[in-house]
């Protein structure tokens, strides 16, 4: 191996080291706990094993076939993890959906199961000719899925005449590092000219080292993990435009039971009403003093009164999952916060009135 060889292998298996203890950062040592913080995490130690799959296979071809597999199996979660990131991060979801983790572990089943019928040492015409081509349409699948649910931060970062926000700029590039990555190993994997899989893991490691010099420049990086940024000042919107969204948030809750929805979140009721996210927020904190999560919830228990009142067949797990709590013990918590008392005391009060 020549020195230009041997260089540029130390600075990708450098990056790849260093992905996995950035990794290891955002899912323990971050001071916000964020949802985008672990999905984050996630997608830099994917990213990490597969690159570093790369890496070695290019400059080692003879070593075994089961760090073939091990890197292929950890490209089957790079699309997911990075779609769950930018979703939670655009929705503003921090607790995550119970149908999120069914998915993640349907695909976690589906590639473990292949890996163990049909190991890639026995079966390598199998995963070099279908599974290779299945996991990065999979991959391309949620790329789109990425792009459409972040089309409005490109649309900003694209059109320079909006002022673009710190986390937007974080996001965008994000996504087109990740958009970039796929596009090398794609274009790898058609054979197209002078493009190598070694080509990914210098996108890689350029990609890593932004992130790195962006979490070392900025005093403060919470910032980059709310795209609709901090919560508004004490300012309340005026008492007309108040009125009008009061009246609306009330059809959408009441009529259309939008908080039987347990994936709800603040930028589907704000795109329902027309407004942005950060007009809704700044609604419903200063004008009714609650959090998105204290309103919705709000609605949830009152109705789980009125079921609990007029049925006494149906289970309190059940009903809590019928107003749209995603966990009995969610549903226990914000019961007992908005009525000071548990839904099994509440029970047995309205079957002894």
């Amino acid at each position: 191996m020549d020195t230009s060889k041997e260089l540029l292998f130390f600075f990708s298996a450098l990056g790849v080291f260093n992905g996995i203890i950035l990794s290891v950062y955002f899912f323990f040592f971050t001071k916000k706990k964020f949802l985008t913080n672990y999905f984050l995490g996630a997608l830099l130690f994917a990213l990490s094993i597969r690159i570093g799959k790369s890496v070695f296979v290019y400059f080692h071809p003879t070593l075994p076939r089961l760090y073939l597999q091990i890197g292929l199996t950890a490209c089957f979660f790079i699309g997911p993890f990075l779609y769950y990131f930018l979703k939670s991060a655009v929705a503003e979801i921090n607790i995550m959906p119970k149908s999120w983790k069914l998915i993640l572990l349907f695909w976690a089943i589906l590639i473990i199961t292949v890996g163990i019928i049909f190991p890639y040492e026995y079966y390598p015409k199998l995963w070099r000719g279908y599974f290779i081509k299945i996991i990065y349409f999979q991959w391309f699948v949620y790329v789109v899925f990425s792009c459409y649910t972040i089309k409005g931060i490109l649309a900003k970062i694209i059109n320079r005449k909006n002022k673009t926000t710190p986390a937007e700029k974080w996001f965008g590039m994000l996504f087109l590092g990740n958009f970039l990555l796929f596009l090398f190993y794609f274009l790898a994997i058609m054979g197209a000219p002078a493009a190598t899989y070694i080509s990914g893991a210098i996108v890689f490691s350029i990609l890593f080292y932004l992130i790195i010099s962006i979490l070392l420049y900025r005093k403060r990086t919470d910032d980059l993990f709310l795209l609709n940024g901090p919560k508004t000042s004490g300012k309340k919107i005026d008492s007309v435009e108040a009125t009008i969204l009061s009246v609306k948030l009330e059809k959408i809750m009441i009529e259309k039971e939008w908080y039987k929805n347990s994936n709800l979140s603040l930028q589907d009721l704000s795109q329902e009403l027309n407004i942005s996210s950060h007009q809704l927020s700044q609604f419903l904190n200063n004008n009714l003093n609650k959090n998105f999560t204290s309103f919705v919830n709000e609605f949830r228990i009152n109705e789980a009164c009125k079921i609990i009142t007029s049925n006494d067949k149906l289970t309190l797990e059940s009903i809590g999952y019928d107003v749209g709590f995603n966990s009995k013990s969610t549903f226990f918590a914000a019961f007992k916060k908005h009525t000071g008392t548990t839904p099994l005391n509440y029970q047995l009060q309205a079957l002894q009135a």
